[in-house]
């Protein structure tokens, strides 16, 4: 539909709880799905990073998710919920498109289980671990729905770095390398 303007650091709207989706099958629904499918798509051809997008960065204040993974292709998730969580933890990188000039390492737990809707309304649950970084992927997003961003959950503020310097020393090994 529509490449929107993703929201940057600082602005408001990125640090607000967003509000369930009451109607999953509604018309507006469908065209913010299509707005954030777009201005991923946009984002990941023009600086090679995205692999997903929440709501809250277009500024709609709405419990929707779009993700688009090689492996997995386009999903978006509608009013999820991280219903468990393992005790293992990891320590990944991590990066925004609300800041995508610096880089930081965060804490996210290893396994967690997502509750969500899908388009039609239908319940799904989804149990996600380090295949395809799906875990730390969700937790970010969904960080997002509740005004959580990467860089409050930053394990040491020595980890953070320019776009530039982790291009030059991390990328390869991280989930960004594709």
């Amino acid at each position: 539909m529509a490449v929107r303007e993703v929201l940057q650091l600082g602005n408001p709207l990125l640090r607000e709880v967003s509000e369930p989706v009451e109607d999953p099958t509604s018309p507006e629904v469908a065209r913010i799905v299509e707005d954030l499918r777009d201005t991923l798509a946009h984002w990941r051809a023009t600086t090679t990073y995205g692999r997903g997008i929440a709501a809250p960065q277009i500024g709609v204040l709405k419990r929707i998710v779009f993700l688009n993974l090689p492996e997995l292709g386009p999903w978006p998730l509608i009013n999820p919920t991280i219903t468990a969580k393992s005790p293992e933890t990891m320590v990944v990188w991590d990066a925004c498109l609300s800041f995508l000039s610096i880089f930081m390492q965060v804490e996210r737990h290893r396994e967690v289980t997502v509750r969500y809707q899908d388009l039609r309304g239908t319940w799904h649950e989804v149990r996600a671990g380090e295949a395809h970084n799906l875990s730390e992927l969700l937790q970010h997003e969904i960080d997002h729905l509740d005004g959580i961003l990467a860089i409050d959950r930053v394990v040491d503020v020595k980890t953070i770095v320019t776009r530039q310097e982790f291009e030059r020393r991390y990328r390869a090994h991280s989930p960004y390398a594709r």
